[in-house]
């Protein structure tokens, strides 16, 4: 009886939430349906309208199809999304149709990404093609690429673009996390040292910074898991600032993008131009905000990838761009409180690394925009627009999905 009572209390808190985030969605797409002209509106409605049918396609099969339950991670994936759809719809409506496309693949990719999660075994076994397969595609951007806004991070391919770096962060998780699942040795750490080296290595030199410090720091969160040991990790901080330093001395034009950090008010129409936008319009939008698509920080260049938080402080207020951040945490304490309980040590390093990879780059995101850290042009989580970074997300998610014992069934019975 007690059973059914939390199964039923539990049934309850889902519908309710779903239903608040269906709520917001549907104000916000009739907001932007009466501001838009009549081809902007068909696209609204097909984002929106296409995004609530697959979320509660997705809900029902995983709730009465599946048996799963606990939908904590899935909701704060799909209630920060719908705001980025929101403002990508609102500033570039022919756009919002594609976001929302590689939101469907990066849904797929993580149910998935959850199936090959749900054997151990198979994980173990495909660890060394997942790393050879990501590296080469790092290389392979390396070669053939060409700069974009200062970094050679893309590959154009027909009328599509790919930031292959950023499903690159999903393998490099999966690869760390199974070279070092079993017993601690010098040998399966020097060979996850070795790839981490190679894939940050080569992203320094397509000088996609940004990405490559993202890397580090996950690198740095995978080796303390498995080996707690932190003189290493300190010999390997202190040796990537040794290399950070000569390449400054010996390359002095990398530190020019960076020139404008600390006093960018000093460059208030060159280099620092995005970032006094970001903190004049963020600060105007108090704690409700100015409403959908009347903000002014959407006609800033890039508004909604690197300065969509900024956009959101304005045009939905604080306390969403409040909410969006404490997200994040939320999803680092739940992959801390499972991890406790993970069936293997490979879910529990892959949850935390995951979860600790979106706080970290969040907050280059938002520290970089607001001038408190470099601004490394980095994407913010489920919200930037991008269709390999929402994709990246998503997979990034079932890391923190696996790790509940809630989530798979085993000979019937759910551990």
């Amino acid at each position: 009886m007690e059973s059914l009572k939390k199964k039923s209390g539990k049934n309850v808190n889902l519908a309710i939430m779903l239903a608040v985030i269906t709520l917001f969605q549907l104000i916000c797409a009739f907001t932007l349906i009466n501001k838009g002209e009549s081809e902007n509106r068909l696209n609204v409605i097909i984002t929106f309208g296409g995004y609530i049918l697959v979320e509660y396609v997705y809900f029902l099969c995983a709730r009465f199809i599946l048996g799963r339950r606990g939908f904590e991670v899935e909701l704060i994936a799909f209630l920060l999304t719908s705001i980025g759809l929101s403002v990508t719809a609102s500033v570039y409506p022919s756009l919002a149709v594609k976001q929302l496309v590689a939101t469907l693949l990066g849904i797929a990719g993580f149910i998935v990404l959850q199936i090959i999660l749900r054997d151990i075994n198979v994980c173990m076994r495909l660890r060394y093609p997942a790393a050879f397969l990501a590296f080469g595609l790092l290389v392979f951007t390396l070669v053939f690429a060409k700069f974009t806004n200062g970094a050679k991070n893309w590959i154009y391919i027909g009328g599509l673009s790919i930031q292959p770096s950023e499903l690159v962060k999903v393998v490099f998780i999966f690869v760390g996390a199974a070279t070092l699942e079993k017993l601690q040795s010098n040998k399966s750490l020097t060979k996850f040292i070795i790839f981490a080296m190679g894939c940050i290595g080569t992203l320094f030199l397509m000088y996609d910074f940004g990405t490559a410090l993202i890397f580090f720091f996950t690198f740095l969160v995978i080796s303390f898991m498995r080996s707690g040991d932190v003189r290493t990790l300190i010999l390997v901080c202190a040796a990537a600032l040794l290399g950070g330093v000569l390449i400054l001395r010996f390359k002095p034009y990398v530190a020019n993008r960076f020139t404008a950090f600390g006093h960018v008010w000093e460059y208030f129409d060159t280099s620092g131009y995005q970032q006094t936008r970001v903190m004049i319009y963020s600060a105007s939008g108090g704690l409700f905000g100015v409403g959908i698509g009347n903000g002014k920080l959407r006609n800033i260049f890039a508004a909604t990838e690197d300065l969509i938080f900024g956009v959101v402080c304005e045009e939905f207020g604080w306390i969403m761009a409040a909410a969006i951040l404490l997200s994040y945490v939320a999803l680092l304490v739940y992959s801390i409180k499972h991890s406790r309980y993970a069936r293997s040590s490979f879910y529990a390093i892959c949850a935390c690394a995951a979860a600790a990879l979106m706080l970290f780059q969040a907050s280059l995101n938002v520290f970089g925009v607001n001038d408190i850290l470099p601004m490394t042009g980095v994407t913010l989580p489920f919200v930037s627009r991008g269709g390999s970074s929402i994709m990246s997300c998503w997979m990034l998610l079932a890391f923190i999905k696996a790790v509940d014992r809630g989530t798979y069934r085993y000979g019937g019975v759910r551990q």
